[in-house]
């Protein structure tokens, strides 16, 4: 019963970006709240910060990836993913659930936030942050601005760059890959000065 009121407290999310923290060397997703303008960074794995972008950027990679093959396996049983709840923060650690429907039946599975995410995105399933997580973990502008905040534009720059490059080498446009190479290894450099 817990579990159901803590759901029906829940904020509708979208994924704004995936970055890079350079200064921690991670990668963040940026989950907006429209509604309440607000922003929830969420650290994550670097697969699965590619799997991410990757979606995001329309790109699809000549053979499935995990996600792609997660996808498949529900196409193929009919079953479908109605939504994802990012549901807890405990321990600095975020915990989610994928609520999936198959011949009527509902049940939700434990997850780790990133790969919902990835999941959701690959099937157009809703994102959902139960409040409570929000309250904690949750960035707005009337917050002061830190150091994180002043890089992310030219983190996305980085990870939109990285995502091209990617694109012009499976597309064998190697004078591009090369032009893109240097530009990613200039915006590292400016990273690394400041």
């Amino acid at each position: 019963m817990k579990q159901r009121e803590e759901k029906s407290m829940m904020v509708s999310v979208r994924v704004e970006r995936v970055t890079l923290d350079t200064v921690n060397n991670r990668f963040v997703i940026i989950l907006k709240d429209d509604l309440h303008n607000r922003w929830l960074p969420i650290v994550v794995g670097p697969a699965e910060a590619q799997a991410i972008a990757l979606q995001l950027e329309n790109i699809r990679p000549p053979r499935p990836m995990t996600h792609d093959l997660m996808k498949n396996i529900l196409d193929s049983m009919h079953a479908s993913i109605l939504r994802v709840v990012v549901t807890e923060l405990k321990d600095n650690t975020y915990f989610a659930e994928i609520d999936i429907k198959k011949n009527g039946d509902q049940s939700s599975i434990d997850a780790r936030p990133s790969d919902a995410i990835a999941l959701a995105l690959r099937t157009s399933a809703p994102i959902f942050v139960n409040e409570e997580v929000m309250q904690k973990a949750s960035i707005t502008p009337e917050m002061e601005v830190d150091e994180f905040e002043l890089e992310l534009e030219e983190e996305t720059q980085l990870q939109n760059l990285r995502i091209e490059l990617h694109r012009a080498i499976q597309e064998e446009r190697y004078e591009d890959a090369a032009r893109i190479r240097d530009a990613i290894k200039n915006l590292e450099e400016k990273l690394k000065k400041s």
